[in-house]
């Protein structure tokens, strides 16, 4: 043995330097790519991938199996392949957006608004969590005329989706968005003298017209020109021959409250405010305020159009209209088990271990936590549904995991569970007699429905059935 190859005292590491070894100075100031090699131009990021880690079994993935083998005898990986595994094969938990729902929840305030009115399909925030693409597109299959959502890159994805119907953004954009109203033909609110000229400047530049809808702050004081200020408001930009007054909205604060009065003082400075528009010689376009509670409680508000928000998704926005229609929820929770365990007495359980095994259960995991939706407040104080059973969740919710309790014991005609790896499980829905809802889960936290169905379609793969 030479003195090279002599142990480094007594710490047992040779003194030889590993093929492709680089000291820490040196590769302090390389590139960080896979391989120690940058990408090739035009190739995706699969390949390029591949190529760094020498492409076939004796590169990273040498666990490969079926997939064809290069001249040299060593696997190698198939993109189409790789893309046609299913998402709910990549990781066990998805939510389930049932769309004969949708088309039942539009259809059925379809039917309440009557035939003279339009519906307004809201669409924002991905439709709720629950895919703004496919729910618009099978909203405007089941009766919807137009679409809402919250801002112009919502706007866009329909666009280039093919969407082709009206859509509406609810809020005045930036101006620096202005170019793309125009090009992808999305009609902005307006109810700034600035923004209204500028979109009308831009829009004649390129030879087309500026079409908007006036929003009308009646109370709720969040955005709109003051409900008395209207005409003033409409002197100072419709000298502008490119803007178009499509329609004139507001939004109600407490449609959904059992208290009406400040609902009725909307209503009427609204009314009042539209009818100094046409007093003016203003049409003020297609009128609309019914937000979901407005367009079930009261007929009278109605208007050209209703917008329906919540209700599209089989959600109820307050105890009132719960005997008054009939929605479907749309959204379900699954997950499979990723870990089965019996937990001894008095052992914990996740994080701060504010759950201990009483002995006799066995403890399973899920990949669904605080960023998939399932809020960490909910720790502790909600189930999960295997095999039509409710099983209680134990332990702090994990960002990414959680925990439920399958209790080994038989009483009663309790059914014993035997819980298994890959067993599927509902967060949220009907399993059997049992269910869980968004609503169940919003109570608990002292929060709202909408909250917890937008958070859930954070990043969970959304199935359509």
């Amino acid at each position: 043995m030479t003195a090279e190859e002599l142990p480094n005292g007594f710490t047992g590491f040779s003194r030889r330097k590993p093929n492709g070894f680089v000291p820490a100075s040196s590769a302090m100031g390389m590139p960080r790519y896979v391989g120690g090699q940058p990408p090739a131009a035009g190739k995706s990021a699969f390949e390029a991938t591949s190529a760094a880690f020498g492409g076939g079994a004796q590169g990273a993935f040498q666990y490969a199996r079926d997939h064809a083998r290069s001249d040299t005898g060593s696997m190698q990986f198939d993109p189409e392949k790789l893309r046609m595994i299913p998402a709910t094969d990549r990781r066990w938990s998805w939510t389930e957006i049932d769309l004969n729902a949708v088309r039942h929840n539009a259809q059925a305030v379809k039917q309440r608004v009557g035939a003279g009115v339009r519906l307004m399909a809201v669409v924002k925030a991905d439709a709720y969590g629950h895919g703004a693409v496919r729910c618009a597109k099978t909203a405007l299959n089941s009766g919807a005329d137009y679409l809402g959502v919250a801002t112009v890159d919502e706007a866009v994805e329909l666009r280039e989706a093919l969407v082709n119907a009206p859509v509406l953004v609810l809020s005045e954009p930036p101006v620096s968005s202005i170019p793309l109203l125009l090009a992808y033909k999305v009609m902005p609110s307006v109810y700034t003298p600035e923004f209204a000229i500028r979109y009308g400047e831009m829009a004649d530049a390129y030879g087309m017209r500026a079409p908007y809808h006036l929003a009308l702050n009646t109370g709720m004081n969040r955005i709109g020109v003051r409900h008395d200020e209207v005409v003033e408001f409409l002197s100072q930009v419709s000298f502008h021959r490119a803007l178009d007054l499509v329609g004139t909205f507001t939004h109600f604060a407490t449609a959904d409250s059992v208290e009406t009065l400040d609902f009725q003082i909307q209503t009427k400075r609204f009314i009042e405010a539209i009818a100094a528009m046409r007093a003016a010689g203003v049409d003020p376009g297609i009128v609309h305020a019914a937000n979901t509670a407005a367009a079930i409680r009261y007929p009278d508000v109605h208007f050209d159009m209703v917008r329906l928000g919540v209700g599209l998704y089989g959600l109820h926005p307050s105890q009132a209209t719960r005997t008054m229609i009939d929605l479907k929820p749309v959204m379900s929770v699954h997950a499979r088990i990723t870990d089965v365990r019996t937990v001894p007495m008095s052992e914990g359980v996740s994080y701060g271990m504010n759950y201990r095994s009483p002995g006799s259960v066995k403890v399973c995991t899920v990949p669904v936590g605080y960023a998939d939706g399932l809020r960490r407040g909910l720790s502790g104080r909600t189930d999960v549904i295997m095999q039509g059973q409710r099983c209680r969740q134990v332990g702090n919710i994990c960002m990414d995991q959680c925990m439920f309790e399958v209790d080994l014991r038989v009483y009663g005609n309790r059914r014993r569970l035997d819980p298994q790896i890959g067993d599927e499980v509902l967060l949220v829905g009907r399993g059997g007699d049992s269910v869980i809802t968004l609503d169940d889960m919003a109570n608990t936290l002292g929060t709202i429905n909408y909250e917890v169905a937008c958070g859930f379609g954070l990043r969970m793969t959304k199935v359509y059935v």
